[in-house]
């Protein structure tokens, strides 16, 4: 982990004006893949919030005869809960060289800022990658303990992969799941064009000519351009998302410190700002996510319900 990065005079050149053009050529920053297909609840007033989930259904009975006997039963519920953790992250740069960038340059780093947040908790949600230990399994993890998951090549082509009687689809149908969508690693793109059917038809044929918009089984495909999708680990992740829920306990806040001093792990004095004629760019969020995945009437053992399955690679 670094403590001792910063912005320079080597960084920001391209942003200090010369006899060049004023245009900053950038990729439009996306968001969090997750948080677009998830349910987001009601901000968190504090750090952590209960949420009673359905563990046991009733069940009815016939009743024999007009002196018949009838019978009880009862409705139960568990907890799972939304634990708020923080992501953050500090720029420091120098006021001099800050003083030359003829530009707005917090404008610059802000939206860079959130792409960056949203690629953390992407990798933290599907992978586990930085995750802290009150979250929790990532769906990799969790949809894996499921047998949700189907490797490539398992079927006679991609279509028996992922729609087939043992494809993915059907493991999320199997535990009483519809997908709502799915998301895919950049590669994929290429395999779902090469499908053909038994003419030779392409079967994305109509929707690469309504734009880009890839749909799997009247659901939208979405890939990721952020990063957080890795494709050594699952090629495509597809489900009900909306059984994932995610809560803000503090959106992004940024702050401007001028006073401050950067320490490393060690506790050791990286940058002394005030010192050092430096400033520095604080953003926190704090964020919770959760599958309470209630019981159905389907699949009624929690250890092998789960409503993401996912396509692994070779």
């Amino acid at each position: 982990m670094a403590y001792d990065s910063q912005l320079t005079r080597s960084n920001l050149g391209a942003l200090i004006p010369e006899d060049v053009s004023r245009e900053i050529i950038d990729g439009v920053a996306e968001s969090s893949v997750i948080m677009q297909l998830a349910t987001k609840a009601p901000n968190m007033s504090r750090k952590q919030r209960r949420l009673p989930v359905l563990s046991t259904m009733p069940t009815a009975y016939f009743v024999d005869g007009d002196t018949g006997l009838k019978q009880t039963t009862q409705q139960a519920w568990g907890n799972k809960y939304l634990n708020a953790e923080e992501l953050a992250v500090i720029i420091p740069i120098p006021e001099a060289v800050l003083d030359d960038v003829d530009y707005d340059i917090w404008g610059q780093i802000k939206p860079r800022i959130v792409e960056a947040i949203g690629v953390a908790f992407d990798a933290a949600v599907m992978f586990g990658t930085n995750a802290p230990a009150a979250w929790p399994d990532d769906l990799l993890t969790a949809a894996t303990a499921a047998s949700n998951v189907v490797t490539l090549g398992t079927g006679i082509d991609l279509y028996d992969d992922l729609l087939g009687e043992d494809g993915v689809i059907s493991t999320l149908e199997a535990d009483g799941f519809m997908a709502t969508g799915h998301i895919a690693a950049m590669s994929m793109r290429s395999k779902y064009r090469a499908l053909r059917d038994a003419e030779g038809i392409p079967l994305f044929k109509n929707s690469m000519q309504n734009g880009t918009q890839y749909d799997l089984d009247g659901s939208p495909i979405l890939f990721p351009r952020n990063g957080a999708l890795d494709a050594t680990q699952a090629l495509q992740m597809s489900g009900d998302f909306k059984q994932i829920i995610y809560s803000m306990r503090q959106d992004i806040t940024y702050k401007i410190l001028d006073q401050a001093v950067i320490q490393d792990a060690a506790g050791e004095i990286v940058y002394n700002l005030a010192q050092q004629d430096m400033v520095a760019l604080r953003a926190v969020m704090r964020v919770a996510w959760q599958v309470p995945n209630p019981i159905n009437r389907i699949n009624s053992t929690e250890a092998t319900r789960y409503p993401i399955a996912i396509l692994l690679p070779t």
